[in-house]
This record gives structure tokens, sequence and C-alpha cells, in this order.
């Protein structure tokens, strides 16, 4: 639970529609080895693909995209919508890198880009930002699935590996990694690896005691009890405190009408984040920063908590063109972290506050439903191939993990590490291991 619309193509009846959708993948067979130079036609002759524009990075052609998707994969006549996504070209034989965010279009080079030297394609998840279908679809939640998008995925590849002719590594970071692994698992044949960062599991929506457990051992004991009796604080001193929490939320503009629905409610969700979000994103080395619950003054402990983990969740960001898509997501299949918090009970006014459900809209809010991300869980422990997982040792996200098979899959966790891990910061003889691995999968020296 952390802080982390094009108008639908009109086919010509049925036939035209299905056709579209189903002329992809054939239409990039018929690609034959495109030098760099004819790119744009070649990605112009796509069914459904549209350049939106092209720039240069680093010295080579960078295309800006649309591509025309189904809003419902298994009912693709019933209507459309165009997906966002990059495409940074350097050679047609060179391995492709298939970024996706999990979120709005996300365009940094990433680490797996680097580390060989690959092409890369960014897409923006389903529903997120400007890839939302119009009117009345873009409002039928019920489409932000998991397969859903794993099928955008595999449209795509297919769609490009006719241009991009070498080995294609999927990839992502934290949510982005959990949905280069969902495509693996609904599409095996479209990728050759996955290299997923931070990508958490939860596998078990039920079953919380993996968060229950990092909470009582990362870091120092010294430090989380002075976390722990911070974070009480803020609660105790409620009374005290709400007063400069509505004035910020004047100062900035920020409602909670349409989510948490009073100033009361959100301040408590942000309290309850406040520890998370303080390993999240920091260190041990932020442990010396805690201040004294019992002797620190109001001031002093509320302005400390605004600077290490205290992320307040308003209308303006937890809506449609907002983080409201993933919440959708975690409260109908990805899970959430329902944490017991053993050290608030009596000083919490909210007890039921801590799901996604809270944070979204009444129109956006779902039932929970298991299947598909056991399903995940399962496959990728038994039949995944080539899949690499990288994890921090002190992120809360890491505490649910994937499990590899044994087909050439592996799993890596950075020492001391956040949600920021990186294959980089890995120990040198791990991190040589994990390299060579990667380029071994990549076809590459």
């Amino acid at each position: 639970m952390r802080n982390t619309r094009f108008a639908a193509l009109l086919g010509a009846g049925l036939m035209a529609v299905t056709a579209q959708f189903a002329g992809a993948g054939a239409a990039s067979a018929a690609h034959a080895a495109p030098a760099a130079a004819d790119i744009r036609e070649q990605l112009e002759r796509i069914p459904g693909m549209t350049v939106v524009s092209v720039g240069e990075k680093e010295g080579f052609p960078y295309y800006t995209l649309t591509f025309a998707q189904p809003v419902d994969h298994s009912r693709p006549w019933e209507g459309s919508f165009t997906q966002r996504l990059t495409l940074w070209h350097k050679a047609a034989d060179k391995p492709t890198v298939f970024y996706t965010g999990g979120y709005t279009l996300a365009t940094s080079t990433t680490q797996l880009t680097k580390v060989i030297d690959a092409n890369q394609v960014s897409i923006e998840h389903r529903y997120f930002g400007q890839s939302r279908p119009a009117g009345a679809a873009g409002d039928d939640w019920s489409k932000l699935t998991v397969w859903q998008e794993a099928s955008d995925e595999h449209r795509l590849t297919q769609a490009l590996r006719g241009i991009e002719r070498g080995r294609w590594l999927g990839t992502g970071v934290s949510k982005g990694g959990m949905t280069a692994t969902y495509h693996e698992r609904f599409y095996p044949g479209d990728l050759d690896a996955v290299v997923a960062f931070v990508a958490p599991n939860d596998a078990n929506n039920r079953d919380d005691s993996g968060y229950e457990r990092f909470f009582t051992t990362v870091g120092t004991p010294e430090c989380r009890a002075a976390l722990n009796a911070a974070q009480r604080e803020m609660l105790v001193r409620r009374d005290a405190l709400l007063p400069k929490f509505e004035a910020d939320a004047k100062t900035n503009g920020d409602t909670f009408e349409e989510t948490l629905g009073t100033t009361g409610r959100a301040y408590e969700f942000a309290v309850l984040d406040q520890v998370w979000n303080f390993w999240q994103s920091g260190t041990i080395d932020n442990c010396p920063t805690v201040p004294d619950a019992k002797t620190a003054g109001d001031d002093e402990l509320y302005d400390w908590s605004k600077k290490h983990g205290f992320s307040v969740y308003q209308d303006e960001s937890l809506g449609t063109n907002g983080s409201g898509p993933y919440y959708r997501q975690a409260a109908t299949q990805l899970g959430w972290a329902d944490l017991k918090f053993k050290h608030l009970r009596d000083v919490r006014r909210y007890p039921d506050i801590y799901q996604p459900n809270s944070v979204l809209p009444a129109a956006m809010r779902g039932s929970y439903d298991n299947a598909a991300i056991a399903g995940v869980d399962r496959w990728v422990q038994t039949r995944g191939e080539r899949m690499m997982f990288i994890y921090g040792e002190n992120d809360p996200w890491s505490a649910e993990k994937f499990s590899p098979s044994r087909h050439d899959s592996y799993r890596y966790v950075v020492p001391g590490s956040n949600h920021a891990a990186q294959l980089a910061k890995l120990p040198a003889g791990e991190q040589a291991q994990a390299v060579e691995t990667i380029k071994r999968w990549a076809d590459v020296k």
C-alpha cells in the first residue's frame, strides 16, 4: 500500500477488427532484416502501429509509438485502445530488452540494457496514463488483469520481433518485475529470458508472515524499537499533530473525500505506512536520525516523519490518472501486506483501513481473487526457465519473493539494499556470475 486515453479505434465491422488484431504477428514475420534507415517504414507497416515521433538517444533513433490493442483479448472484436510505447533501436541483430515499468510509460535506460548493449522497447501498462480505453470501456476495471496485460505484451513482441531479430529479454522493477514475470508465465515462447528486480510475490494474500518476520528482523533491535516508538507516538499525539496535517493538506490542495474519506483517516493511513516507507527508500544509515519519541517535541516528530516515510494519500493522486489503477490491481489480484501493527493496537481508530480499497474511489474498488497469482507462483517454481530475480535484503517488498525453478533460473539478494537493489551492488562473485548468465541468455560476449 505504498505510493507508489486515446479514443478507441473504430473498425469497419467484426471481420475487419479481428483481422487487424490477428494480423500483427503475421505482419511482423513478413519483415525481413530491416536496415536502420528503414525502421520507421517497417514500423508503419505493422497493423495498428503508429509512429508518433522520431528522436535520437545517444546517437541511435528513438521512436515514440502507439499500438492498437483489444480492450478484451478474449473478445477482440468488441473494441480497442491505443497503448503507448517507445523503441530505442541500435541494430537489428543486437538483443532487445523489453521493459515493463508496470505503471505509466517509463523510458529510462534499464540496468539490463546497459549490461548487454541492447535495443530497448518500453511499454505503458494498460489502464495507466494515456493507455486507457476511452468512454465506458475505460471505466470497466474488470479488464485490468495480469492476463490482459500479458496478452498486450505478447501481441507487441510478436509484432516487433521481425524488426528486432536478436534475443529478447524481459525486465522490470517492482511492479514492472512482477508484470514481466506474468508475461513469461502466460506466454513463455515470447521472451528468451526474464530478469526481474525487487518483484514482490504475494502468492497467498492471507499469509503475511513473511512481512511480519521482516519487520522483526530488519536493521538492528535499537533501530526497530526507535521506529516503532516514533510511529506509535504519531498516533498517541494525534490531537496535536492532526491540525498540522490538515494545514499541510490545505496548503497543498489535498482532498480525501473520494477515497479515504476524512483527514483523520488519511492521517492514520500515512502513519501506518511510515516504517515500511523508511526501509523501502532508506537504509540502516538513516537510523540515527530517528527522534527519541519520549523527548521529541511535536514539531520535531512531525517534521522528521514527513522526511522519513510519512506519505500522504490524497484524492488527486489515487484516481484513474494517478496510482489508482495499481491499487485496483492490488485489491483484486496482486494482494497486499495486511500488517498486524501489534504495537499500535490501542492507539488506532480505524482497524480495517489498511487495505487497497481504502484508497480507491468507490467505482474502482473490487474483490480479491487469488487464483491467477497463485498459479504464476506455482509455474515459476516448477516450469519457469531462464528467469532471474534480484532482491534487496532490507527492502520490505522483497520479504515475499519468487522462488525460481531449477531450470537455468536464479535468485540473488543484494546485502543491505532497499527497493533500489541493483546488479552492480551484488558481491563481486555473485555479480560476475549473474552478468555472465545474462550475457549467455542474450548471446553476447
